[in-house]
């Protein structure tokens, strides 16, 4: 059936392919994304991640419009007569004061393609977005559109579609970051000046990924300027950016380093002699070269190194991490691409406590070896296959703790737990006609959990009944996991279509957290004996418009996501370098579903967007709340975002964003009763209250200074938090002072204003 399906077309008529790649003229750097359009055939095809296209067509005289948003559109007469390659040059669009018009297929790419809750990122907007500190963020920024929650002010990680914040699977250049917040989650550690393409997948998500359940965030570093060298970066009020990059070989291959910088501890050894030795900043660095071995081979190296680092005296708090991507890009000839990837990565937290002659460590972290082939191949015109397979070796360090200068405190070291995560896939992108555009595909992932170690039994009070030792290398636990994937777009007329998708997710490492948001010191475990992968199933509708010669688009799409083998702690588990850890957690489901509504304008000197999102999300478990369905913590039925950018002139912007939604569930004593003189408050239901509701107002303005041939540079100032909302960031009870006897609610709130500057330059 497939075959049939893929050999559709008539071959009557003699055909060619026409591939190549398309890039940016001024860098070199490859589009992601870029539209190739055959006007007289009505049809076309987009680049890969590394600019790649290919389109066999018949044989005959054509137009090829090559589009990127933000750059000028090329246009190309061929002859197609044999194959060719044609490498093409975009330059990017000079804006003015008159309404901006870009001609080409990407303009309605919404509506025409297959894809559904798809969010790219635009990296320049992005720069114009206030934001706190000054400090640009683009994990904050997706938080801005609709099925994307924030884990909240002055938290870590975010929430897709009502899924919890380990659900989400961030890539940085292939390799997995599996703790994305500094500063216990005010930032990301994604400095965007080393930033090409950021996209967030939260439903019909491709087969070539897996191992989340809610969502895949793939970002892109920049592959550096293979024309000329040049610096840049910006000063700000928290940190300081810098940026090198040029060519090794000019249009051969080039190279990108950036660095960022807090120096909050810096301030703080002005301040009086209590905070002179105090510690609080994090740094990260960025780093990629690539390099063309003859027309058909490039190799890439990549890494990131972040660090937070919090000290008090005698206290010292440090976690991140570091990844390294090697990737060899293949074409074995005009149709057939290949992209193969060694990946590493790790994550670890140290705390270290001194106190006379005692000192205390304790460790945690998880390693990762990745090995990635891919392959694409152009088969024709309306089809396009992808296929490939990954294997991880996973090595999980629960925890340990360390004593030294007392005998009194015994060392504790968790055993560390190891497995393969491995999976295959294939998939297609087809057309059918002018109207019906498909994906469809299939994946498996596969998870063995091997030796060393020991594996245990419980009984339903937490107790061991039974232990077995496996050594090492031997097989301990096997999961096999189906998972389908399928989407569709039918074009109701030249700018209007419907989509549904269906996809489900498999996941095998999981993050144990007792708090409401992502901590550094959350323990990753991988699926064991006890531990089941967790799997979800969503299916989703909408329906997309654009209005205006596609200066408007718009969707709206509805949704609803089981999930299965959830996972919680038990009322009063031990989470603390328990090695019996798996008798303290329970299982259950959930269930999420909703509607998103977006409208966004694209074009002109205002532009923006408005999304809405109106949700439900709970969870079933037998051992909480009487075995009945609760709000998850992440449930949240309102959330709006409002985001607007005035182009005044070439030098002078300006930005604003509003944002609301309705107060997380939480747990909060429903009364109280007296013990021996003290309140004790008394707990029913879980996640039965509301934490108040969340809105604020912050602003910006871009400056553009006067251009000189050897410097460009611009000041950006912003205001968070305009009118001084004091949003809660957590609410604690206490002893009414005024009212022996009785409780009452405290909130704690970080911010009021917060004004800022930065001013960014390039050499």
């Amino acid at each position: 059936m497939l075959f049939v399906l893929l050999t559709a077309p008539v071959f009557s008529q003699k055909k060619y392919t026409v591939s190549g790649h398309v890039t940016d003229a001024a860098t070199g750097e490859e589009q992601i994304g870029a539209t190739i359009y055959i006007s007289e055939l009505k049809t076309g095809t987009v680049t890969n991640s590394y600019g790649f296209y290919s389109i066999t067509i018949p044989q005959g005289t054509y137009h090829l419009r090559y589009s990127y948003v933000g750059y000028q559109s090329v246009e190309k007469e061929i002859n197609l007569t044999d194959n060719t390659v044609l490498n093409i040059e975009l330059k990017t669009l000079e804006t003015n004061l008159d309404e901006v018009v870009i001609k080409g297929d990407a303009d309605d790419a919404n509506v025409r393609s297959s894809s559904m809750g798809v969010v790219k990122m635009d990296v320049k907007k992005i720069n114009k977005i206030p934001i706190l500190f000054g400090e640009q963020d683009v994990l904050k920024t997706l938080t801005l559109m609709p099925g994307i929650s924030s884990g909240g002010e002055g938290k870590g990680g975010f929430f897709v579609r009502g899924g919890n914040t380990d659900q989400n699977l961030i890539l940085l250049d292939e390799a997995p970051v599996y703790n994305a917040s500094h500063l216990f989650g005010f930032f990301s550690v994604f400095n965007s000046d080393a930033l090409k393409d950021i996209q967030l997948y939260k439903e019909g998500i491709p087969a070539e990924f897996g191992g989340r359940l809610s969502s895949v965030v793939d970002v892109y570093m920049n592959d550096g300027n293979s024309k000329k060298y040049s610096i840049s970066g910006g000063l700000g009020i928290i940190s300081s950016r810098l940026t090198l990059e040029g060519p090794i070989v000019k249009d051969k291959g080039s190279f990108i380093v950036s660095g960022r910088r807090t120096y909050a501890d810096l301030f703080l050894r002005l301040t009086k002699k209590d905070f002179k030795n105090n510690t609080l900043y994090f740094y990260d660095f960025n780093a990629k070269a690539n390099y063309r071995i003859g027309k058909k081979d490039r190799i890439f190296l990549s890494g990131y190194f972040g660090r937070d680092k919090l000290g008090t005296g005698n206290f010292g708090f440090s976690w991140g991490n570091a990844t390294g991507t090697f990737r060899w890009n293949h074409i074995f000839n005009n149709r057939l691409f290949s992209n193969t990837s060694i990946i590493y990565s790790s994550y670890d937290y140290l705390i270290k406590v001194e106190q006379q002659n005692l000192k205390i460590s304790l460790e945690s972290g998880i390693n990762d070896w990745n090995i990635k082939q891919d392959f694409t191949y152009f088969f024709n015109t309306n089809n396009t296959l992808k296929f490939g397979f990954n294997i991880i070796h996973h090595t999980f360090m629960p925890g340990e703790r360390l004593a030294e200068g007392t005998n009194s405190i015994p060392d504790i070291i968790l055993e560390k737990k190891r497995g393969y995560e491995s999976a295959v896939y294939l998939s297609n992108n087809q057309k059918i006609g002018t109207r019906l555009k498909l994906t469809y595909g299939f994946r498996v992932s596969m998870y063995n959990s091997i030796g060393p170690g020991t594996v245990y039994q419980y009984n339903s009070n937490g107790g061991v009944i039974s232990e077995t030792e496996y050594q090492s290398g031997a097989l301990i636990k096997s999961y096999f996991e189906p998972e389908p994937r399928l989407s569709v777009s039918y074009m109701l007329n030249e700018t209007s279509s419907v989509k549904v998708s269906y996809q489900r997710m498999a996941q095998n490492v999981h993050l144990l957290s007792t708090s409401t948001s992502d901590s550094p010191t959350d323990v990753w475990v991988p699926s064991s004996s006890i531990i089941k992968p967790e799997t979800s199933n969503q299916v989703s509708l909408g329906y997309f418009r654009n209005f205006k010669n596609n200066t408007f688009e718009s969707y709206v799409e509805i949704y609803y996501k089981t999930m299965r083998h959830q996972i919680d702690f038990k009322d009063g588990a031990n989470i603390f370098l328990n090695p019996h850890i798996e008798a303290d957690i329970t299982f259950g489901d959930g269930r999420s579903y909703g509607m998103e509504v977006f409208v966004k304008k694209r074009l002109g000197k205002f532009t923006g967007w408005v999304g809405y999102t109106l949700s439900k999300t709970e969870r079933l478990f037998d051992e909480i709340n009487h075995g009945n369905w609760y709000p998850a913590r992440q449930d949240r039925t309102h959330d709006v975002s409002i985001v607007a950018m005035y182009q005044l002139n070439k030098r002078i912007s300006f930005s604003a964003n509003w944002i609301y939604y309705t107060g997380d569930a939480v747990t909060m004593p429903s009364g109280s009763y007296v013990v021996n003189g003290n309140i004790v408050p008394l707990y029913t239901e879980r996640n039965g209250y509301r934490m108040p509701d969340y809105h604020r107002l912050d602003v910006g303005m871009t400056f553009v200074s006067k251009e000189t041939k050897k410097l460009k540079s611009s000041w950006n100032f912003s205001v968070y938090n305009v009118y001084a909302r004091e949003n809660a960031y957590s609410i604690y009870f206490q002893e009414n002072p005024e009212k022996p006897g009785t409780m009452q609610a405290v909130k704690l709130y970080l911010f009021s204003i917060v004004p800022s500057v930065t001013w960014n330059f390039k050499f």
